[in-house]
């Protein structure tokens, strides 16, 4: 599979089964609508209406529940909005949180690269930008760029289990979600997801 055909759908769905139990932070628009489209869980938060802050609000997690795993699902548009996100979370280096960028080289979600949109909504990453290449020179112990879903899923996999910081950038294709429908209020979400966080791990205790 080369790596304009990877699809932000397929790599979701490639980890879905591992997210039982870590807290899952995504950004708004199409990431979030195709995780819900997998199934919602107590234990994911979609961070409308705050582009460029789901590291942030990830890596308080990370740092107050340091044996939960923290996994932010984000987008090349919000993490460059954010750089110094990038940053901090090197800084702090939470051992437990990974930070999984799709990057598809436009604002999609406000309509960069959508049927008749405006083809001219494009990130820096669509010139050159290394988004891997700022969070290993930041001081991510791992960052890498994956073009292949069997690349990702290993990727992902391999950092779900391990205990380094680690980032992964998956170079996928300029593709709306089937729908953005979320049929679950943003209030509800916001009160639902800290209770699931204050539930147990399953073998551990907080």
């Amino acid at each position: 599979m080369g790596g304009a055909e990877l699809k932000r759908i397929d790599c979701l769905k490639a980890i879905y089964p591992e997210l039982e139990e870590c807290a899952v932070v995504t950004i708004m628009g199409a990431v979030a609508a195709e995780l819900y489209s997998l199934g919602h869980r107590p234990n994911f938060f979609y961070l409308e209406h705050a582009m460029g802050l789901a590291s942030s609000i990830g890596l308080g997690i990370a740092l107050s529940q340091p044996s939960r795993k923290v996994v932010v699902i984000d987008g090349d548009g919000s993490v460059l909005m954010n750089l110094g996100g990038l940053t901090t979370l090197a800084r702090s280096r939470p051992r437990n949180l990974v930070h999984l960028i799709f990057d598809n080289e436009t604002l999609l979600s406000v309509g960069g690269g959508a049927p008749g949109g405006y083809r001219w909504f494009t990130t820096a990453t669509s010139t050159g930008t290394d988004l891997a290449g700022i969070a290993s020179a930041a001081g991510f112990p791992r960052a890498r760029t994956v073009r292949e879903l069997e690349d990702f899923a290993a990727a992902a996999l391999d950092a779900l289990k391990g205990h380094e910081l680690s980032c992964i950038v998956a170079k996928v294709d300029a593709e709306m979600p089937k729908s953005f429908l979320m049929d679950l209020h943003m209030l509800e979400n916001r009160f639902e997801f800290p209770r699931a966080l204050q539930l147990a791990i399953k073998g551990r205790s907080e």
